[in-house]
């Protein structure tokens, strides 16, 4: 199966952390949304196969209407779809609101909580506070909402293990099939990396976050969540299908202002500036950007995906073979297993009897460094 992404670049106001394409340019939402939908006509048969999920990411989605969240699912066609996700900012939610775009085909909401500490929102910049997340998230149930994700964030400045207990113990209680948990990343030209930059905020050192992380791990594992990507957990049979595609090698359409595809070992990406998006849509002349993957970046990229999964990565797979350089090829084979011997090791891979490579909890803790180590220069 295929998916389609769907980029929702509005914000009322950009969260201090937040490195992704967005505009406040509010007034834009119908243009843009008109957009979209020539642009979803334009490429209707570019995927190589039969487009099975959606997802509308962002940004903010849930600052479109209703009708406007309508039009893009019935422009795509919503039927046998197995998974149709919207992400939302408890702020926005209303009952009406709620039961409208569930109307519309949503199946699936994926809720930006981030924390249910009013002075951490207040820090990351968010608009919303804990009460409405927590409000939010029973409007979304009473709604018809059977499955409901909501992001976590850790390794917040000012944030200690008792407030991260504090965090879990909360979103537990609120009986969701899926959460996604990240560690705070402090990106390039976003105000909290300004702050870190000019020592008005002090990160939380790294042993405190692995702490934070393997807590999160094993309360969710107790709970009888699946830990089946390194960020993301899910209740059995409650697997992001959508998100999976990315990390499976999945073809993928991405829709709209800065949205990436893949198809073919073809990766592409629209221009992340509205204007122009608007524009080249509209004039049928959207000029993308394009890049043809090497074996080699396939393989790379096989192995950094790969093991973010809960399947790992099949120990079997053998490198890129150079034709005019057989030896070095020998070399590259050679090399890898003895790698993936010292790092099992170490305690930081495991192998499973079927002979796949998974990342141990130690290992999830530096999973850069071994996807460094396995990959080829």
């Amino acid at each position: 199966m295929a998916g389609l992404y769907i980029h929702i670049p509005f914000c009322k106001r950009r969260c201090r952390y937040c490195d992704f394409f967005s505009t406040t340019l509010l007034e834009r939402r119908e243009e843009y949304v008109q957009a979209i939908l020539n642009e979803i006509c334009l490429r209707r048969d570019e995927a190589s196969e039969p487009v099975r999920t959606i997802y509308i990411g962002g940004g903010t989605p849930s600052l479109l209407t209703a009708e406007q969240v309508q039009k893009i699912l019935q422009t795509i066609g919503t039927d046998e779809k197995e998974e149709v996700t919207m992400e939302a900012n408890p702020g926005d939610l209303t009952p009406e609101y709620l039961r409208a775009i569930r109307e519309a085909g949503i199946q699936r909401l994926s809720i930006g909580i981030q924390s249910f500490n009013d002075k951490l929102l207040e820090l990351l910049g968010r608009r919303h506070n804990a009460a409405q997340a927590l409000e939010a998230v029973k409007m979304a149930r009473n709604a018809g909402f059977n499955n409901i994700s909501i992001d976590l964030m850790y390794a917040l400045p000012t944030q200690d293990m008792a407030l991260w207990q504090k965090d879990i113990e909360q979103a537990l209680q609120l009986g969701v099939q899926h959460i996604s948990s990240y560690g705070l990343m402090y990106e390039e030209g976003t105000p909290l990396t300004a702050l870190r930059d000019n020592n008005q905020l002090t990160p939380v050192d790294d042993d405190t976050e692995n702490m934070m992380y393997d807590y999160l791990c094993h309360q969710l594992k107790q709970a009888g969540f699946v830990h089946y990507e390194v960020s993301n957990f899910a209740l059995p049979g409650y697997e992001a299908k959508h998100n999976s595609s990315y990390w499976n090698g999945t073809p993928y359409i991405g829709i709209g202002a800065g949205a990436h595809s893949f198809v073919g070992n073809v990766r592409s990406w629209n221009p992340s500036n509205l204007e122009v998006y608007v524009r080249g849509i509209m004039a049928q002349d959207l000029q993308r950007e394009s890049e043809q993957l090497t074996k080699k970046d396939i393989y790379n990229e096989r192995i950094m995906l790969g093991l973010r999964t809960c399947r790992g990565l099949s120990i079997d797979e053998t490198p890129i073979k150079p034709r005019q350089n057989p030896d070095k090829n020998t070399r590259q084979i050679r090399d890898r297993y003895e790698t993936i011997t010292r790092l099992c090791d170490e305690g930081l891979l495991r192998q499973t009897d079927d002979r796949r490579i998974v990342a141990t909890q130690e290992g999830l803790h530096v999973l850069n460094r071994i996807i460094t180590e396995l990959m080829i220069e």
